[in-house]
Protein backbone atom coordinates (compact mmCIF):
# COMPACT_ATOMS: atom_id res chain seq x y z
CA UNK A 1 0.00 0.00 0.00
CA UNK A 2 1.76 3.19 -0.88
CA UNK A 3 1.99 6.22 0.98
CA UNK A 4 -0.39 8.18 -1.48
CA UNK A 5 -3.22 5.96 -0.25
CA UNK A 6 -3.04 7.26 3.74
CA UNK A 7 -3.53 11.23 2.58
CA UNK A 8 -7.29 10.57 3.15
CA UNK A 9 -9.01 10.32 6.45
CA UNK A 10 -7.94 7.64 8.66
CA UNK A 11 -10.53 8.23 12.01
CA UNK A 12 -12.45 10.84 13.03
CA UNK A 13 -13.75 12.16 16.85
CA UNK A 14 -16.44 14.34 19.65
CA UNK A 15 -20.18 14.94 23.71
CA UNK A 16 -22.59 16.20 26.04
CA UNK A 17 -24.02 16.12 29.40
CA UNK A 18 -23.17 17.82 32.98
CA UNK A 19 -20.07 20.06 33.48
CA UNK A 20 -17.42 19.55 36.36
CA UNK A 21 -14.26 22.04 36.30
CA UNK A 22 -12.98 22.31 39.92
CA UNK A 23 -10.52 19.27 40.37
CA UNK A 24 -12.43 16.97 42.66
CA UNK A 25 -9.51 16.96 45.41
CA UNK A 26 -8.52 13.62 47.40
CA UNK A 27 -11.50 11.04 47.32
CA UNK A 28 -14.03 13.24 46.96
CA UNK A 29 -16.58 10.60 46.64
CA UNK A 30 -16.58 7.03 44.67
CA UNK A 31 -17.77 6.78 41.71
CA UNK A 32 -21.55 8.47 40.15
CA UNK A 33 -23.50 5.46 39.78
CA UNK A 34 -24.67 5.90 36.43
CA UNK A 35 -25.01 9.21 34.23
CA UNK A 36 -22.42 11.51 31.93
CA UNK A 37 -20.40 14.17 32.77
CA UNK A 38 -17.98 16.28 31.33
CA UNK A 39 -14.94 16.33 32.67
CA UNK A 40 -11.74 19.49 32.14
CA UNK A 41 -8.75 18.17 33.33
CA UNK A 42 -5.60 20.05 34.36
CA UNK A 43 -2.38 19.38 32.10
CA UNK A 44 0.57 20.59 30.48
CA UNK A 45 -1.21 20.81 27.14
CA UNK A 46 -4.18 23.15 29.38
CA UNK A 47 -7.46 22.04 30.33
CA UNK A 48 -8.56 18.69 28.41
CA UNK A 49 -12.40 17.98 27.93
CA UNK A 50 -13.17 14.50 29.00
CA UNK A 51 -16.39 12.85 28.58
CA UNK A 52 -16.92 10.02 31.05
CA UNK A 53 -20.03 7.75 31.28
CA UNK A 54 -19.87 6.67 35.10
CA UNK A 55 -20.27 3.19 35.88
CA UNK A 56 -24.46 1.97 36.47
CA UNK A 57 -23.08 1.26 40.09
CA UNK A 58 -20.30 2.89 41.09
CA UNK A 59 -17.79 0.87 40.09
CA UNK A 60 -14.16 1.50 40.17
CA UNK A 61 -13.35 0.11 36.81
CA UNK A 62 -12.62 2.19 33.44
CA UNK A 63 -12.17 1.65 29.53
CA UNK A 64 -10.47 4.78 28.38
CA UNK A 65 -12.02 4.92 24.30
CA UNK A 66 -9.33 6.91 21.97
CA UNK A 67 -10.01 8.58 18.92
CA UNK A 68 -8.75 8.36 15.07
CA UNK A 69 -6.20 10.78 13.54
CA UNK A 70 -9.02 13.37 12.71
CA UNK A 71 -10.06 13.55 16.23
CA UNK A 72 -12.02 16.80 17.08
CA UNK A 73 -11.71 19.53 19.76
CA UNK A 74 -15.52 19.49 20.88
CA UNK A 75 -16.78 15.91 21.09
CA UNK A 76 -14.79 12.05 21.02
CA UNK A 77 -15.95 9.99 18.30
CA UNK A 78 -17.42 7.29 20.31
CA UNK A 79 -19.85 9.06 21.85
CA UNK A 80 -21.94 9.98 19.16
CA UNK A 81 -20.68 7.66 15.64
CA UNK A 82 -21.75 4.65 17.97
CA UNK A 83 -23.98 3.23 20.60
CA UNK A 84 -20.68 2.59 23.14
CA UNK A 85 -22.53 4.37 26.05
CA UNK A 86 -25.62 2.22 25.47
CA UNK A 87 -23.83 -0.81 25.41
CA UNK A 88 -22.18 -0.37 28.49
CA UNK A 89 -25.01 1.51 29.89
CA UNK A 90 -25.65 -1.03 32.28
CA UNK A 91 -22.36 -2.47 33.15
CA UNK A 92 -20.08 -1.48 36.15
CA UNK A 93 -17.46 -0.20 34.08
CA UNK A 94 -16.98 3.92 33.53
CA UNK A 95 -15.90 4.94 30.28
CA UNK A 96 -13.42 7.70 29.72
CA UNK A 97 -13.71 9.33 26.40
CA UNK A 98 -10.66 11.94 25.95
CA UNK A 99 -11.56 15.23 23.81
CA UNK A 100 -9.01 16.17 20.84
CA UNK A 101 -5.31 15.14 19.91
CA UNK A 102 -5.95 15.10 16.27
CA UNK A 103 -2.95 13.40 14.47
CA UNK A 104 -1.40 13.13 18.07
CA UNK A 105 -0.78 9.11 18.28
CA UNK A 106 -1.50 10.25 22.17
CA UNK A 107 2.15 10.16 22.27
CA UNK A 108 4.29 12.85 23.94
CA UNK A 109 5.77 14.66 21.34
CA UNK A 110 9.11 16.30 21.32
CA UNK A 111 8.22 19.54 20.10
CA UNK A 112 5.01 21.57 18.83
CA UNK A 113 4.37 20.85 15.29
CA UNK A 114 6.30 23.44 13.05
CA UNK A 115 4.67 23.03 9.84
CA UNK A 116 1.28 24.16 11.54
CA UNK A 117 2.13 26.48 13.46
CA UNK A 118 0.88 24.50 16.91
CA UNK A 119 1.94 26.55 19.95
CA UNK A 120 1.63 23.47 22.66
CA UNK A 121 3.18 20.19 22.13
CA UNK A 122 1.24 17.07 22.26
CA UNK A 123 2.35 15.11 25.93
CA UNK A 124 -0.91 12.96 25.82
CA UNK A 125 0.80 10.11 27.08
CA UNK A 126 1.63 11.42 29.91
CA UNK A 127 -2.00 12.97 30.53
CA UNK A 128 -3.36 9.58 29.49
CA UNK A 129 -1.13 7.83 32.47
CA UNK A 130 -0.62 10.51 34.76
CA UNK A 131 -2.96 13.52 34.75
CA UNK A 132 -6.72 11.88 33.80
CA UNK A 133 -5.86 8.55 36.39
CA UNK A 134 -5.07 11.13 39.24
CA UNK A 135 -7.83 13.09 38.54
CA UNK A 136 -10.09 10.36 37.83
CA UNK A 137 -9.01 9.01 41.23
CA UNK A 138 -10.78 11.31 43.57
CA UNK A 139 -14.05 10.06 41.95
CA UNK A 140 -13.26 6.36 43.14
CA UNK A 141 -12.07 5.57 39.27
CA UNK A 142 -9.13 2.94 40.14
CA UNK A 143 -5.50 4.03 38.85
CA UNK A 144 -4.76 0.29 38.05
CA UNK A 145 -8.23 -1.16 36.86
CA UNK A 146 -8.46 -0.01 33.02
CA UNK A 147 -8.77 -1.10 29.98
CA UNK A 148 -8.29 0.80 26.73
CA UNK A 149 -9.27 0.44 23.42
CA UNK A 150 -8.91 2.31 20.08
CA UNK A 151 -9.66 2.77 16.49
CA UNK A 152 -6.73 3.68 13.63
CA UNK A 153 -4.37 5.52 15.22
CA UNK A 154 -5.76 5.19 18.81
CA UNK A 155 -5.87 1.39 17.92
CA UNK A 156 -1.78 1.05 18.11
CA UNK A 157 -1.48 3.81 20.57
CA UNK A 158 -4.09 1.78 23.12
CA UNK A 159 -1.11 -0.87 22.93
CA UNK A 160 1.38 1.65 23.34
CA UNK A 161 -0.28 3.04 26.23
CA UNK A 162 -0.50 -0.87 27.55
CA UNK A 163 2.76 -1.78 27.01
CA UNK A 164 4.70 0.99 28.62
CA UNK A 165 1.79 1.35 31.90
CA UNK A 166 1.13 -2.33 32.45
CA UNK A 167 0.61 -1.29 36.29
CA UNK A 168 -2.19 1.17 34.85
CA UNK A 169 -4.04 -1.11 32.44
CA UNK A 170 -5.33 -4.94 32.06
CA UNK A 171 -6.51 -5.04 29.00
CA UNK A 172 -6.09 -3.27 25.52
CA UNK A 173 -7.34 -3.31 21.73
CA UNK A 174 -6.44 -2.01 18.62
CA UNK A 175 -10.04 -2.06 15.98
CA UNK A 176 -8.65 -1.13 12.79
CA UNK A 177 -4.94 -0.24 13.97
CA UNK A 178 -1.60 0.37 12.62
CA UNK A 179 0.88 -2.11 14.11
CA UNK A 180 3.32 -3.04 11.86
CA UNK A 181 4.58 0.47 11.49
CA UNK A 182 8.35 -0.30 10.60
CA UNK A 183 7.27 -2.00 7.84
CA UNK A 184 7.99 -0.69 4.54
CA UNK A 185 6.60 2.30 3.56
CA UNK A 186 4.87 2.53 7.05
CA UNK A 187 6.44 5.65 7.65
CA UNK A 188 6.13 7.30 5.04
CA UNK A 189 2.85 6.76 4.94
CA UNK A 190 2.00 7.68 8.32
CA UNK A 191 3.90 10.95 7.39
CA UNK A 192 1.77 11.67 4.26
CA UNK A 193 -1.22 10.88 6.40
CA UNK A 194 -0.33 13.79 9.24
CA UNK A 195 0.22 16.10 6.41
CA UNK A 196 -2.77 16.04 5.17
CA UNK A 197 -4.34 16.26 8.65
CA UNK A 198 -3.86 20.10 8.90
CA UNK A 199 0.24 19.89 8.24
CA UNK A 200 1.02 17.74 11.22
CA UNK A 201 4.83 17.12 10.94
CA UNK A 202 5.81 13.79 12.06
CA UNK A 203 9.29 14.76 12.56
CA UNK A 204 8.22 16.50 15.56
CA UNK A 205 6.49 13.89 17.25
CA UNK A 206 9.19 11.02 17.14
CA UNK A 207 11.71 12.95 14.98
CA UNK A 208 13.51 11.63 11.83
CA UNK A 209 12.60 8.02 10.81
CA UNK A 210 15.69 6.75 12.36
CA UNK A 211 14.88 7.47 15.81
CA UNK A 212 14.28 5.14 18.03
CA UNK A 213 11.12 6.91 19.43
CA UNK A 214 9.51 5.03 15.92
CA UNK A 215 10.86 1.60 17.94
CA UNK A 216 9.42 2.72 21.25
CA UNK A 217 6.39 3.25 19.51
CA UNK A 218 5.48 0.19 17.24
CA UNK A 219 3.32 -2.94 18.90
CA UNK A 220 5.73 -4.97 16.65
CA UNK A 221 9.07 -4.21 18.23
CA UNK A 222 7.49 -4.02 21.60
CA UNK A 223 5.01 -6.97 21.32
CA UNK A 224 7.20 -9.19 24.37
CA UNK A 225 5.84 -6.30 26.39
CA UNK A 226 2.57 -7.09 26.21
CA UNK A 227 2.46 -10.52 27.62
CA UNK A 228 0.25 -11.66 30.33
CA UNK A 229 -2.27 -8.79 29.05
CA UNK A 230 -5.87 -9.61 27.75
CA UNK A 231 -6.07 -8.34 23.63
CA UNK A 232 -8.58 -7.88 21.21
CA UNK A 233 -7.36 -7.41 17.73
CA UNK A 234 -9.21 -6.45 14.92
CA UNK A 235 -9.24 -5.19 11.44
CA UNK A 236 -11.58 -6.46 8.21
CA UNK A 237 -10.93 -7.30 4.78
CA UNK A 238 -11.86 -3.86 3.17
CA UNK A 239 -14.10 -4.92 1.06
CA UNK A 240 -17.53 -3.18 1.50
CA UNK A 241 -20.28 -4.60 3.86
CA UNK A 242 -23.12 -4.05 5.37
CA UNK A 243 -22.47 -0.32 6.40
CA UNK A 244 -21.58 0.64 3.08
CA UNK A 245 -24.01 2.14 0.97
CA UNK A 246 -22.81 4.62 -1.53
CA UNK A 247 -25.18 6.67 -3.74
CA UNK A 248 -23.44 10.55 -3.84
CA UNK A 249 -19.78 10.58 -5.99
CA UNK A 250 -18.33 11.32 -2.48
CA UNK A 251 -19.85 8.57 -0.80
CA UNK A 252 -17.66 5.90 -3.43
CA UNK A 253 -14.88 8.04 -3.47
CA UNK A 254 -14.64 7.60 1.09
CA UNK A 255 -15.42 4.41 0.60
CA UNK A 256 -13.17 3.42 -1.89
CA UNK A 257 -10.49 5.66 1.03
CA UNK A 258 -12.15 3.09 3.53
CA UNK A 259 -11.39 0.40 1.63
CA UNK A 260 -7.55 0.96 1.15
CA UNK A 261 -7.15 2.02 4.85
CA UNK A 262 -8.52 -1.48 6.72
CA UNK A 263 -6.17 -3.42 3.82
CA UNK A 264 -3.45 -1.37 4.89
CA UNK A 265 -5.04 -2.18 8.49
CA UNK A 266 -5.41 -6.03 7.87
CA UNK A 267 -2.25 -6.54 6.86
CA UNK A 268 -0.74 -4.85 9.44
CA UNK A 269 -3.08 -6.76 12.05
CA UNK A 270 -2.23 -9.94 10.23
CA UNK A 271 1.75 -9.41 10.81
CA UNK A 272 1.11 -8.94 14.47
CA UNK A 273 -1.02 -11.38 15.07
CA UNK A 274 1.94 -13.41 13.47
CA UNK A 275 4.74 -11.73 15.28
CA UNK A 276 2.44 -12.68 18.88
CA UNK A 277 2.36 -16.58 17.58
CA UNK A 278 6.25 -16.51 18.00
CA UNK A 279 6.50 -15.33 20.87
CA UNK A 280 3.71 -17.31 22.43
CA UNK A 281 1.63 -14.50 23.77
CA UNK A 282 -1.81 -14.97 23.52
CA UNK A 283 -5.11 -12.31 22.01
CA UNK A 284 -8.34 -12.52 20.39
CA UNK A 285 -8.19 -11.67 16.91
CA UNK A 286 -11.38 -10.86 15.08
CA UNK A 287 -10.97 -10.39 10.80
CA UNK A 288 -14.29 -10.01 9.32
CA UNK A 289 -14.29 -10.91 5.72
CA UNK A 290 -16.33 -7.83 5.00
CA UNK A 291 -15.85 -4.26 6.50
CA UNK A 292 -14.23 -0.86 5.65
CA UNK A 293 -12.31 1.88 7.54
CA UNK A 294 -15.55 2.97 9.14
CA UNK A 295 -17.30 3.53 12.30
CA UNK A 296 -20.37 1.12 12.23
CA UNK A 297 -17.84 -1.42 11.60
CA UNK A 298 -15.61 -0.26 14.95
CA UNK A 299 -19.26 -0.25 16.78
CA UNK A 300 -19.70 -4.17 16.25
CA UNK A 301 -16.54 -4.66 16.81
CA UNK A 302 -16.57 -3.00 20.61
CA UNK A 303 -19.92 -5.08 21.19
CA UNK A 304 -17.75 -8.54 20.18
CA UNK A 305 -14.96 -7.10 22.57
CA UNK A 306 -17.22 -6.23 25.61
CA UNK A 307 -17.32 -8.93 27.32
CA UNK A 308 -13.36 -9.87 27.22
CA UNK A 309 -13.30 -6.08 28.65
CA UNK A 310 -15.81 -6.61 31.50
CA UNK A 311 -14.09 -10.07 32.55
CA UNK A 312 -9.86 -8.52 32.18
CA UNK A 313 -11.53 -5.74 34.67
CA UNK A 314 -13.53 -7.74 37.22
CA UNK A 315 -17.16 -6.01 36.03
Amino acid sequence: MSAAALVVPIAAGMVGGAVAVAAPGAIAHTAPAGGREDLFVPSDMGRIKVQVQWAARGGNAALYLLDGLRAREDRNAWSFETNAQDQFAGDDVTLVMPVGGQASFYSDWDTASNLNGQEVTYKWEAFLTEDLPAYLEGYGVSRTNNAVLGISMGGSAALTLAAYHRDQFKFAGSLSGYLNISAPGMREAIRAAMLSQSWFNVDSMWGPPWSPAWLRNDPFVFAPQLRGLSMYISAASGLPGEYDRPSAPIDFYNTANGMALEALALANSRAFQVRLATLGIPATFSFPSNGTHSWPYWSSELFKARGQILEALNA
